[in-house]
């Protein structure tokens, strides 16, 4: 009987172009070794499964081939490699950190190490799993890292590179290897069911390869596990049977009733699951994945990071139509927010159906809160407009006196009150009331441009008004604002200049260039009824500046004040203060 072999060692790489997933590392490691460039130490570190003692097998195996190819691969036919395939190569070493972590056998490892080869030109020393050496042991292996013989070379693997101490670190050239994704794992199991003739489906070895997490050797595993219960034909249903796996469609059928608003679909689903033995939390995570593959079906910028069979990945593209983008973040919101707070929950699976009653009610809640955002905006136009004409009127009532032009007023007047009738502000006529809107408002403006000056002389103490209450308007929404307004005093000079004085070149800046003067220019014309004011914005030159003497003692601080206020000196004498001398 022939002894059988598990695919991940029947099928292990032996040169670099055929490693999976790890091309860039592939060509760098061949590139040393064409040119020569051999590093004393490498550390290759990744997720497990993923080729890190395959590539330095490889390596070790290359370096000391006789004759290697015009490719640069070992030729597989000289005494070196021949011994590397029968396993009883005396040039590359094997050890196990995890069970010799220890001072006495890294000192083992130092003695052997000065052995020169027997064969070839290196002795190669594989350190898996290094990070398990003990902190003396790192400590004892730091001078032969650093400086070994000429023909010895150290590669150390590992799956936690943040427990290897920094200075063994700075001894090695770092390599990353990256997990294997889902497109390549498929294509090499692909590869190996048809050199082993069997059948299979598409979808089957996307379940297989996401199972495996990224990890190659994993996923060859998890493809023996499979042929052993469904013979040479591979089948989906099998799969997802055997790796008691949740089969999308219970998925694609949830989401349906959620769409329609069917809690109670969702519930005897849920159930149903439930029964054929899988985990409620396992359930919500898949829910929870589920959402996000039918968001990314949305755009198809983003349709390449669905990782499922083209089967498959067709229902997603039919399902993500019907559902809004708006459904799915607050999907994607309630499945997570369970999914976290599931451990804690003293009831999990009424935990669990909440979030599925929640997600059915989902579309009918957004369908509400756009109605009534719908209506109150509505609502608040409603209102612009009333206040609007009201405005206008009285804006038109004024003209009537200073212009005389009856004729143009009674125009005026006319539309006035024909677009403040109450009855044209209704919900079905909302699109028919917005063009009103704008068709007034740009008619009114354009009247008001030509025929609406207002020059009402006003005092310095409405000014002071005036800017107090603008303050108060940008105190809701913009309180730096309103602190500059407050801490600064209004000028008037001289043809209705008003001087807004700040402290700053930089805070000149920002109010001019967020258009924030402007604002306050049209709300002071509006509040003291005087077109023609100008704000000027200006930097106080009597307040601090960048060549102004520093102040360091405290009677020089107290003089300074004194300047800037005469008073203090009474103040305190009065009160008898300290006076600073």
């Amino acid at each position: 009987m022939e002894q059988f072999i598990v695919s991940a060692r029947k099928y292990r790489p032996l040169t670099f172009a055929n490693v999976v997933g790890q091309s860039s590392i592939a060509q760098t490691l061949k590139n040393a070794i064409e040119r020569k460039q051999l590093a004393h130490a490498y550390l290759f570190c990744g997720p497990r499964g993923v080729g890190k003692t395959t590539c330095a097998r490889i390596f070790a195996k290359t370096i000391n081939c006789f004759n290697p190819d015009a490719n640069g691969d070992a030729c597989g036919e000289c005494e070196s490699c021949k011994a590397f395939a029968e396993n009883r190569s005396y040039n590359i070493h094997e050890l196990d950190a995890a069970s010799n972590n220890s001072v006495e056998d890294i000192r083992n490892l130092i003695d052997q190490v000065r052995v020169p080869p027997q064969i070839g030109k290196y002795s190669v020393y594989i350190i898996d799993e290094v990070h398990m050496l003990s902190a003396a042991a790192f400590n004892a292996f730091l001078k032969t890292l650093e400086e070994p013989p000429a023909h010895a070379i150290f590669i150390l693997a590992t799956t936690e590179k943040h427990k290897i101490i920094p200075t063994i670190l700075s001894r090695c050239q770092i390599y990353d290897f990256n997990r294997i994704s889902v497109e390549s794992a498929v294509a090499y199991i692909e590869k190996i069911a048809k050199n082993e003739n069997i059948d299979y489906e598409p979808e089957a070895l996307h379940v297989i390869a996401q199972k495996a997490d990224g990890s190659m050797r994993d996923a060859l595993s998890i493809f023996d596990q499979v042929v052993s219960f469904c013979g040479t034909n591979v089948t989906y249903a099998k799969v997802i049977e055997n790796l008691n796996v949740l089969d999308y469609e219970y998925y694609f059928r949830l989401t349906n009733a959620f769409v329609e608003g069917d809690y109670c679909t969702a519930l005897v689903i849920f159930d149903e699951i439930l029964s054929k033995g899988f985990e409620a939390q396992y359930f919500i995570r898949g829910l929870n994945s589920h959402f996000r593959d039918l968001l990314v079906c949305k755009d198809t910028r983003t349709a390449s990071l669905l990782e499922v069979g083209a089967a498959i990945a067709e229902s997603y593209k039919k399902q993500a139509e019907i559902c809004s983008v708006a459904f799915l973040f607050t999907a994607l919101d309630i499945t997570n927010t369970c999914d976290a707070g599931y451990k804690t929950s003293s009831n999990q699976r009424l935990h669990i159906e909440l979030a599925l009653c929640k997600l059915s009610n989902a579309v009918n809640l957004r369908k509400e809160e756009q109605t009534v955002k719908t209506v109150d905006n509505i609502e608040k136009n409603k209102n612009e407009v009333i206040a609007q004409q009201q405005t206008k009127q009285e804006s038109r009532d004024k003209i009537e006196k200073i212009s005389g032009n009856d004729v143009k007023i009674e125009e005026i007047k006319e539309k006035t009150t024909v677009a403040a009738r109450p009855e044209t502000v209704s919900i079905k006529g909302f699109s028919n009331l917005t063009e009103s809107i704008n068709i007034e408002t740009k008619e009114v403006k354009q009247e008001e441009s030509n025929t609406l000056q207002m020059t009402e002389n006003f005092t310095e103490e409405q000014l002071f008004t005036a800017w107090k209450n603008c303050a108060a308007v940008f105190a809701q929404k913009q309180p730096r604002v309103a602190s500059a307004m407050i801490a600064a005093k209004p000028v008037c000079e001289t043809d209705n200049v008003v001087v807004f004085n700040v402290q700053q070149i930089i805070q000149k800046q920002w109010l001019e260039d967020k258009g924030i003067a402007r604002n306050i220019c049209l709300y002071l014309q509006k509040e003291l009824k005087n077109t023609t004011l100008k704000l000027d914005v200006r930097v106080d030159q009597s307040g601090d500046r960048i060549d102004a003497p520093k102040l360091y003692t405290d009677s020089d601080k107290e003089k300074h004040m004194h300047e800037k206020n005469p008073e203090l000196a009474n103040f305190q004498s009065v009160f008898e203060l300290y006076d600073g001398k």
